[in-house]
């Protein structure tokens, strides 16, 4: 009884093996780790914002409601719970992405802004922060890139077969990705006009 179990099991597993499931698993832990990556460098961004507020603070005739925006758009970001199983929840996956599209708005509105007082370009800290700020959004384009890739490979696994059957089995979903969010105004070809105007 004892082999006819242990054989059982080793015909289970080479079928498993067989029918994806390593894959998946592996692929589900990408995902896990590109996601963990993709949330620190999120947080990185939200720790620089602070200071960066308060150095452009010291800059009396500052916008105050450029300030404001980015001050409610970072509270509004890391309010949002990042758990791991965000991912599988593609409704807060997407509220998550909309507060870190408006943070990543109003610190852009805030840069734009900062171009006005020649006084705050000057400040050191605030060049510094600027750059640091700049090298923070450049690894958190990578790392949604490598999170979008891990999930690619995950969604392509899970509906092909014979893998498909393992993932019906198991429950596995397709994992939440990035969009953007104005998908249809990039799209739309821009009109360009070549026209010259008539001479008076």
């Amino acid at each position: 009884m004892k082999k006819i179990l242990t054989g059982l099991i080793l015909i289970a597993s080479l079928a498993l093996t067989g029918c994806g499931y390593n894959q998946i698993q592996s692929q589900d832990e990408q995902i896990t780790s590109s996601w963990a990556e993709v949330l620190n460098q999120y947080q990185r961004r939200a720790d620089l914002i602070p200071n960066l507020v308060n150095t452009v603070k010291g800059e009396a005739k500052f916008e105050q409601d450029t300030l404001t925006k980015v001050v409610d758009a970072r509270a509004k970001a890391t309010s949002i719970q990042a758990t791991p199983e965000l991912v599988n929840n593609p409704e807060a996956f997407q509220k998550f992405q909309q507060a870190q599209g408006q943070l990543t708005s109003a610190l852009s509105r805030l840069l734009v802004v900062s171009e006005n007082y020649p006084a705050l370009r000057t400040n050191q800290g605030f060049r510094d922060l600027q750059a640091q700020l700049e090298g923070t959004e450049n690894r958190i384009t990578v790392a949604r890139n490598r999170y979008i890739q891990s999930v690619q490979a995950y969604n392509v696994t899970i509906r092909s077969f014979p893998s498909n059957l393992t993932a019906m089995l198991f429950g596995y979903k397709p994992k939440a990705n990035f969009t953007v969010e104005n998908e249809k105004e990039i799209s739309t070809p821009p009109s360009v006009s070549f026209d010259t105007p008539a001479a008076k």
